[in-house]
């Protein structure tokens, strides 16, 4: 299944699925509380999210699992339920999944600073990521998604991990800043660097996700692709954040704008698109319309 995947993206376009906590939100889930709780104490509308993204036209969606680590899980004392919240998210993607669609297993930042910056070692976060990794594997992930890195030291830590409890191929995107002389992480990660070395330990794809619109993203794939040759990955958001009068939170770029730059994206050398914050099913399956049209499948 999941060699059939990297087969796929050599002969068209991927499309990955797009926000899952807003979604979430949409359906109740009150401020605080972990998603990944949500696994358990509501499967049906985590259930529920997945299928509208596979009905969208998503290949590939990700699961409930972003904050999933033990370390992550701590600051709601459910670390000691990493494994089995883990393997839920990804048995309720599975059974949401059609035919021939695939699940990635969501892994998310710590939220732990590396020393000398914070307390945590690299042992630490090896031993979280192996933790879900373990669990996304045993509920029967294709793929896992290393996603919103901001500290390239982090991911690598994540990438050993994963691979120390699974064959399972690793895809990474980190999250970039647009500046003048290019996108660098907050941890001043360059493009360059962070793709060599995300290669380096056996990455299957790498690229960006978030922060991000979609417009700045055609330049980001742009110096990525320059620096490898796997597979690239572009998850963009839907612009900025803004606080709306309602006081929820709604984003800068609306549907047309955003999903205007989707063919500059693939064109860039993106092989694998899909949304960040602010998307939702109607951007993915406005994407696809772009995207199939432009490809004429």
């Amino acid at each position: 299944m999941t060699a059939s995947l990297l087969d796929l993206v050599k002969t068209r376009t991927v499309l990955f699925d797009g926000a899952m906590g807003t979604e979430l939100m949409a359906r109740g889930l009150g401020p605080g509380v972990p998603p990944e709780l949500w696994n358990a104490e509501r499967p049906d509308a985590v259930r529920e999210v997945y299928a509208a993204y596979y009905e969208a036209g998503a290949d590939i969606v990700s699961t409930n699992s972003f904050g999933g680590t033990p370390l992550k899980l701590a600051a709601h004392g459910l670390d000691g339920r990493a494994l089995e919240l883990n393997r839920a998210a990804a048995r309720l993607a599975r059974e949401a999944a059609p035919a021939g669609r695939y699940v990635a297993g969501s892994m998310g930042p710590t939220g732990k600073f590396l020393t000398p910056q914070g307390p945590a070692t690299e042992a630490d976060l090896v031993a979280a990521y192996a933790e879900q990794a373990r669990g996304l594997a045993d509920g029967g992930v294709d793929v896992f998604i290393i996603e919103t890195q901001y500290d390239l030291r982090e991911a690598l830590a994540a990438i050993r991990g994963a691979r120390s409890v699974s064959p399972l191929p690793v895809f990474v995107t980190l999250t970039f800043n647009s500046f003048p002389r290019g996108y660098f992480t907050l941890m001043g990660d360059s493009v360059a660097r962070s793709v060599a070395e995300l290669e380096k330990a056996g990455a299957a794809a790498v690229g960006a996700n978030c922060t991000l619109t979609s417009e700045q993203m055609v330049g980001c794939v742009i110096a990525i692709k320059t620096a490898t040759s796997l597979p690239v990955i572009a998850q963009a958001n839907a612009g900025q954040p803004v606080a709306l009068a309602d006081g929820t939170i709604g984003y800068s770029q609306t549907l047309e704008d955003y999903v205007r730059f989707v063919p500059a994206i693939v064109s860039a050398g993106a092989g694998f698109v899909g949304g960040c914050c602010g998307t939702n099913p109607d951007t993915i399956r406005a994407m696809v319309r772009v995207i199939r049209g432009e490809e004429k499948i």
